[in-house]
C-alpha cells in the first residue's frame, strides 16, 4: 500500500469513529459525554449537504510528525468528493468509488457497498449510534472565545487495529473540531476540520468522476 493509500485508510478509519459512539451496554458510560455526543449527533443529521478543510497528520510513539495531508470533502447523501492538495481525487457516486492519483495519472474504480464496509464515509454526518464504544468526558478548555469539550472513546472490541480516539467538540457550536486517533503501533493521527459548511450549495456535478477532466488516465476497474 503506498503512502497516499495509507493516508485515506487512516481518514476513514478515524471518521469511522464518528459512526459508533455511543450507547454502550457494556459498561459505564460517562452521561456528561453522552450530552456531548447527543449534541454533536443532532448537529451532524441536521446538515443537508457538508463541505469542510482538513488537515490529517500522523505522528510517531514519539510525537515526531511523519507526514501530513490538507484537502476538502463534499459528501451529499451517498455522494461524496474528497480532494488532497498534491493531486489525489475519490468521487463516490453511491454505487462506485474513483481514486485518482495524479502522480501515476492513474484512476482506481471499486464498488461501494455499505453493507460490506465497515466504514462508509457517507455516514459520518447520518448515522453516529451504535453500542461498539465506552466513552467519557475528560474536561473542557478554552480555545479563543470557544469552549471545546474533550470525549474519549474506547473500543469494546480489544482486536481493532487502535485502542482509544479523543474527539474535540465545540461545547455551543455542537461541531466537531479534531479527532485524535492512537494505534496499537505507537502511532498517533489527528484529523483537524475547518470552515465546516453543513449547508452547502453542492452540485450532482462536483461530487460525479469526470472522464474528461482526466485526460489519458489508465483506468484500474476492480468492480468483477
Amino acid at each position: 500500500m503506498n503512502r497516499k493509500s495509507l493516508f485515506f485508510c487512516i481518514l476513514f478509519g478515524v471518521f469511522g469513529t464518528l459512526t459508533h459512539a455511543q450507547n454502550n451496554s457494556l459498561g459505564k458510560n460517562d452521561p456528561d459525554a453522552k450530552k456531548a455526543l447527543d449534541g454533536l449527533s443532532a448537529k451532524l443529521k441536521s446538515f443537508k449537504a457538508v463541505q469542510c478543510g482538513f488537515t490529517l497528520t500522523v505522528r510517531d510513539s514519539k510525537d515526531k510528525v511523519q507526514g501530513s495531508k490538507s484537502g476538502t470533502i463534499m459528501i451529499k447523501g451517498n455522494k461524496y468528493h474528497i480532494s488532497v492538495v498534491g493531486g489525489q481525487e475519490i468521487f463516490c457516486d453511491g454505487k462506485d468509488i474513483y481514486t485518482y492519483d495524479k502522480s501515476s495519472n492513474e484512476v482506481t474504480i471499486t464498488k461501494s457497498d455499505p453493507s460490506t464496509q465497515t466504514i462508509s464515509i457517507d455516514k459520518i454526518f447520518t448515522n453516529f449510534y451504535d453500542k461498539d464504544f465506552l466513552y467519557k468526558l475528560n474536561g473542557e478548555s478554552k480555545v479563543g472565545t470557544h469552549t471545546q469539550q474533550e470525549v474519549e472513546l474506547t473500543p469494546t472490541d480489544k482486536t481493532k487495529p487502535f485502542f482509544k480516539a479523543m474527539l474535540y467538540i465545540d461545547k455551543n457550536l455542537h461541531t466537531l473540531v479534531s479527532i485524535k486517533w492512537f494505534d496499537k503501533g505507537g502511532n498517533n493521527y489527528t484529523l483537524a476540520t475547518k470552515n465546516l459548511n453543513g449547508n452547502a450549495a453542492i452540485t450532482d456535478a462536483q461530487l460525479a468522476y469526470n472522464k474528461a477532466k482526466f485526460p489519458g488516465a489508465e483506468e484500474v476497474d476492480l468492480r468483477n
